[in-house]
Parts: structure tokens; C-alpha cells; sequence
């Protein structure tokens, strides 16, 4: 949810837009690459037609590769795929590079190789990707390209099979790619500075909000078949002093791109085991169950299970009041170590709910081995139940297997009273959503329990009357 990137547009338990500033920031990107893969399908074209026309059959034939390449680029970018567009442009782009130096670019003493001047464009462009997502692969590429551009630079190395480009047009050639190679470079910069800028400078005021007290918890409601609050799940809200409230869809994934994930997720689970520790101190309220998202890179953490124990010994909270929603996620790091951590939690009474459940590809191929308690079935099955026979399907088989494997279902956006009936007649345990109601407040939440709530005309009828027995 929140804390995985896959669900961090949901605030008031409904899922938002993308803020629109992180829009306007991810349409200038996009668009930098729209014209640099552009502009490289146009020269790449337009020597493969200079080419021909004088009869060099063969280099038309490869300054058409880096052409396809090129649209194929275009097409990635414009559908927002830009980690598959990077890895394909920079691999592809490397090897054309290098066969295109040793067999047609060919320096010699009164004109300079310049085709390998491309490649500090493709060391940038994969700098960008690496700061995304930091791999052994994506940094090998770098330095291959940074690599290839000093041997190609500092020798004269070529093919035993080199056809040299005719004098007439490397007198052409050495003037137009330095300066399309250069104009790549711009395009490149900027797209750096747009990464490493705006999003820093929030990344370090979000480190200051946990300090200064902007950030807090919003309790949405958790309620079993007869109607009864059993418990809520806490959702991360930042108030901005200038911004106002900003949304989990920009600050969410920012803090796990910047890598200050699980310094947040520690902030959220304290100030979890802080509210438990208020509820078990209170017999109206110890009985209530708090859930909390977890992100993959936090709960993969070498400590986390320490963290855990720390946590409920911190504040004397009792493990089976805590729960811990993940997401498939978590998977990246192996399924044998995720394992092998859940089964501890499990054996220190912390229950763990797989959250999202149905929207993954291998849910249930990995269900069987991971020791989960709780099934969470996305609010995207739950939307669709009132009018898609599919959905009910689905739905009702997700609860076959929860029942199967001994498992509790919580379906979550649940908002009108029809999609409440279905999901309780086909045998879900909990529900959460709008229909329940909306996030609020720690002490707003606690007083809409207690029925000493001013708006208590937000509050459902069906909690209104029965929240004697929850509490």
C-alpha cells in the first residue's frame, strides 16, 4: 500500500493522481528523451540515405540499426517504460558504436574518428538508470561505455574487414556528429540535473519533517462480519508548513528512489508501537489491532526482525495486536530469505498480511511457501464486484484459497453498501474502506470509537451502533 511504490497514490483510502508537480517534472524528462531518440532516428536516417545514394550499400544498412533502435526508444519512452528504454539504448547503441569505429570509421590523418564521441552520452544516460535502481549490471554498462570511448579515442585500432567512409563524407561527418553528439549531451545533462535536484531537496525536507513532527498516522477503520471495529490500518500523512499536505504519491516513492525508505518506515513503525501501546493501556481499546505497511527495501533489511522485537519491547506492546502488510515486493531479495523472516515473526505472535493479493503475477505460487496470516485483497477486485460477474469470481476464489490454507481475508476499498453484501456473502473476514470510514486522526479516531465524536454523522450507521461492541 502506502509504503510500497506499487499502491503510494492511496490517501483517504482511495487512490490518487500523481501530484502535479511530479507530473509536470516526469513530462519534462519524457519529452528530453522524446527529442533525444528523435534526433538520433533523424541523423541516423539521413546518413543511411548518404549513404546509399553514393553507393556504400553496407553503411546505409547499419546507420539504419541505430534508426530502429532509435523509434523502438521513442516508443519505451512515450509508454513510460524508461528503465527497459535506457538498458536497450545503451547496450544497443555501445555495440553499433564499436562496429561502426573498426569497420567504417576509420581515422586518418586529415580527419578524426567522431562516431565514438556518442558514447559519454550513453555513460550519462546510464548513470541516470543507475541512480534509479543501482545494479552490477547497469554499472558494468557504464563502464564498458566509458571504457569504449578511451580505446576508440586513443587508437587506431580497425577491422582487418574496414571500408572506410569516402574523404567527402567524413569532411561532413566530422562537423555533424560532435554536434549532434553534443546537443545528446545537453539533453543528457538536463535530464540528470532534473533528477538530482528538485527531488533531493524534497528528500532532505522529508528527513526534516520526521524532526520537526509534519508527518503523523491516519487511522482508517477495520471492521469484522457483525459490523465491529477490530482494529485500523495506519497511513503515513506529511504536512507540509508551505506545501500544505503533500501527497504519498510524490514523497512515497522519492523516499525509496533516495534510498531514506527504511529511516521513514522506522518513524512509522515507532510511532505504531506508541499508539498500541496507548490502546493496551486502555481496556476499551486493547483489544484493537493496528496494521502497518512495510516496504520491501525496509523489511529486507538484515535487521528488520531485530528491529521488530526492539520495537515491541520498546513499548510493551503485545506481538498479536501488531500486523505487517507486504506486498510482492519483498520477493526481489529471494523467496527462501523472505521466508525465513516471516516464519520468525510469525514465532514472535507478529502477524504478517500479504497486501495487494491478485494484482501479482506469482501470488500463488509463492503463497504456499510463505507463512502469511492474512490475504488483503486489492481494492481494484473489490471496485468491480457490483457489476462483474469476473470480479465475484475472482474474489470468491481468493477467499477459497484463504479458507483452504487456514488464511483471514481483509478486502480494502470497500465503499458501498452492495459491494459490502457481496463480500460478505462470499466469506470475507474484514473489511476496510469509505463505506467503514475514512482515515482520520489518532485522538479523531479513538472518539469516533467512543461515540464522543462532534461529526459523528461521518461515521457509518452500522459503526454507530455497534461500537459498543467493539469496544
Amino acid at each position: 500500500m502506502e509504503f510500497a511504490i506499487q499502491s503510494a497514490c492511496k490517501v483517504n483510502g482511495r487512490q490518487m493522481e500523481t501530484d502535479g508537480s511530479t507530473d509536470r517534472r516526469q513530462r519534462r524528462v519524457i519529452v528530453a528523451y522524446q527529442a533525444m531518440t528523435l534526433a538520433i532516428a533523424f541523423f541516423a536516417t539521413l546518413w543511411s540515405v548518404i549513404f546509399a545514394l553514393h553507393g556504400h550499400k553496407l553503411m546505409a544498412l547499419a546507420e539504419l540499426f541505430p534508426a530502429v533502435v532509435a523509434i523502438l526508444c521513442f516508443a519505451l519512452v512515450t509508454a513510460g517504460k524508461l528503465d527497459l528504454f535506457l538498458l536497450i539504448a545503451q547496450i544497443s547503441f555501445l555495440v553499433f558504436i564499436l562496429g561502426f569505429c573498426l569497420l567504417f570509421d576509420v581515422p586518418d590523418p586529415h580527419y578524426p574518428r567522431v562516431s565514438h564521441l556518442f558514447l559519454p552520452v550513453l555513460a550519462m544516460m546510464g548513470y541516470i538508470n543507475h541512480l534509479r535502481r543501482p545494479t552490477f549490471a547497469q554499472a558494468s554498462v557504464i563502464a564498458a561505455s566509458l571504457a569504449t570511448f578511451v580505446f576508440l579515442h586513443a587508437s587506431n585500432s580497425v577491422s582487418p574487414f574496414a571500408d572506410p567512409i569516402p574523404q567527402e563524407l567524413r569532411a561532413v561527418g566530422v562537423w555533424v556528429n560532435p554536434a549532434l553528439a553534443a546537443i545528446l549531451f545537453t539533453a543528457a545533462i538536463y535530464a540528470l540535473q532534473r533528477r538530482l535536484s528538485a527531488p533531493r531537496g524534497l528528500a532532505r525536507e522529508l528527513l526534516g519533517a520526521m524532526r520537526r513532527g509534519e508527518l503523523s498516522l491516519a487511522y482508517q477503520p477495520q471492521v469484522d462480519r457483525d459490523g465491529r471495529v477490530t482494529g485500523a490500518e495506519a497511513l503515513l500523512r506529511w504536512q507540509h508548513p508551505t506545501r500544505g499536505a503533500v501527497s504519498p504519491a510524490e514523497f512515497v516513492p522519492l523516499a525509496e528512489e533516495m534510498g531514506i525508505m527504511p529511516v521513514l518506515g522506522a518513524w512509522v513503525l515507532d510511532e505504531a508501537g506508541r499508539t498500541l501501546a496507548r490502546w493496551q493501556a486502555d481496556p476499551a481499546l486493547a483489544r484493537l489491532t493496528l496494521s502497518v505497511n512495510v516496504s520491501a527495501s525496509q523489511f529486507n533489511e538484515s535487521d528488520f526482525t531485530a528491529t521488530i522485537r526492539q520495537l515491541l519491547a520498546t513499548h510493551a506492546i503485545a506481538p498479536a495486536r501488531l500486523r505487517l502488510e507486504l506486498t510482492e515486493s519483498v520477493l526481489l531479495s529471494g523467496l527462501e530469505p523472505v521466508a525465513e523472516k516471516m516464519e520468525i515473526l510469525k514465532r514472535d505472535g507478529v502477524a504478517v498480511s500479504l497486501d495487494d493479493f491478485g494484482t501479482g503475477y506469482s501470488s500463488l505460487a509463492y503463497l504456499r511457501r510463505l507463512p502469511v496470516n492474512e490475504l488483503k485483497i486489492d481494492r481494484s477486485f473489490v471496485a468491480g464486484l457490483a457489476d462483474s460477474d469476473r470480479a465475484t469470481a475472482l474474489v470468491r476464489s481468493i477467499v477459497s484459497i484463504a479458507r483452504d490454507l487456514d488464511l483471514q481475508v481483509v478486502a480494502e476499498g470497500v465503499e458501498t453498501p452492495a459491494q459490502h453484501a457481496i463480500l460478505r456473502e462470499i466469506g470475507c473476514h474484514l473489511f476496510q474502506g469509505w463505506l467503514f470510514g475514512r482515515p482520520v486522526a489518532r485522538d479523531d479516531f479513538e472518539l469516533m470509537l467512543r461515540g464522543k465524536q462532534p461529526a459523528a454523522a461521518a461515521m457509518p450507521q452500522r459503526l454507530q451502533v455497534r461500537r459498543a461492541g467493539a469496544l
